[in-house]
């Protein structure tokens, strides 16, 4: 029995990739998202230090430049855990000592509701070298004196803070 005529089906626009919609648009998209679901965004990064190697830095394929791995912090956990579960996506260590506290900073580059927290780690263990992936295109240690030219502005104000080369700044 039929139900009534039949429509011809058109297929609807291609759906935009990431690549297409643009770093810029991605990420403006990201956060009119969050400015609905969390009035306030909480990320966190890890400053992870070896003596000999320097500091662990992360290249995301949506973002520009190198950062101190991390992201944001998701409801029912602690910053902390999520500072330790990031580390572990985005570098490939076990975090297994206790870190210290760096600092929280507004980042208001991001959004006026967003703010970060940043966490110096000295004592760990590399479970492997971190491959590329979908998020991650390259991660790597650097010598402090060495950073990667297009190093972000916010990590190397962080970093120069730990090393005692700036004062603790409030922002990002």
């Amino acid at each position: 029995m039929s139900s009534g005529p039949t429509l011809p089906v058109r297929p609807g626009p291609a759906v935009p990739t990431p690549s297409a919609v643009g770093r810029g648009a991605l990420r403006r998209l990201a956060h009119l998202y969050w400015r609905f679901a969390r009035p306030m965004t909480l990320g966190v990064r890890a400053a992870i230090l070896h003596p000999d190697k320097g500091v662990f830095l992360v290249k995301h394929s949506y973002v520009a430049g190198w950062h101190l791995p991390g992201g944001g912090v998701e409801a029912g956990e602690t910053i902390q855990a999520s500072m330790v579960r990031e580390v572990e996506e985005e570098a490939n260590i076990e975090v297994t000592g206790e870190p210290a506290l760096h600092g929280v900073f507004f980042n208001a580059h991001a959004s006026r509701r967003d703010h970060v927290v940043v966490y110096v780690v000295t004592t760990f263990t590399e479970r492997g070298p971190r491959l590329p992936d979908r998020e991650i295109v390259e991660a790597s240690f650097f010598p402090l004196d060495r950073l990667p030219e297009d190093t972000t502005r916010g990590t190397r104000e962080r970093l120069d803070e730990i090393a005692g080369r700036r004062p603790l700044s409030p922002y990002w």
